[in-house]
């Protein structure tokens, strides 16, 4: 469903606009009706069609929250969602608080993941695009040819 990457505005109320390529797709998947929380890894936000997010939300509740790393999964991903709706001119009213945790500002960059989004800021996303790597390759990525 969403796929590439694509530089956004956020108007000074907190308003982006959905790229027009998504919005028809999005309005005949889940009406428009998306939710956006923290991603509890990065600094950014995490964007999912309401059906999709319905399968995160239940996979995350199902975690035993006797652990301190899941309740503080639960308490970011769970505790910051928001459930929005896209307006007639195909925007979204990002909640001032999700801005924050992502430090997202005038400028903000929308990369597709598939069946979610992530929104960050332009500044950040050019930050991890250079930072440097060190970390192991994960087994399940060693035999991908691209």
């Amino acid at each position: 469903m969403f796929q590439g990457s694509q530089s956004i505005n956020v108007d000074v109320k907190g308003r982006m606009a959905v790229p027009s390529r998504y919005r028809d797709l999005l309005v005949a998947v889940c009406e428009g009706r998306l939710v956006v929380t923290a991603n509890p890894y990065e600094r950014c936000l995490n964007i999912y069609p309401e059906p999709q997010w319905q399968e995160v939300k239940a996979k995350i509740e199902s975690l035993p929250n006797s652990n301190k790393k899941v309740r503080r999964l639960q308490r970011l991903v769970l505790g910051n969602a928001s459930e929005l709706e896209m307006d007639g001119n195909g925007r979204l009213l990002l909640p001032s608080t999700l801005r924050e945790y992502a430090n997202l500002d005038k400028k903000v960059v929308l990369v597709g993941l598939g069946d979610k989004a992530e929104l960050w800021s332009e500044q950040s996303w050019n930050d991890m695009l250079d930072e440097s790597d060190d970390d192991p390759m994960p087994e399940e990525m060693q035999g991908l040819s691209l």
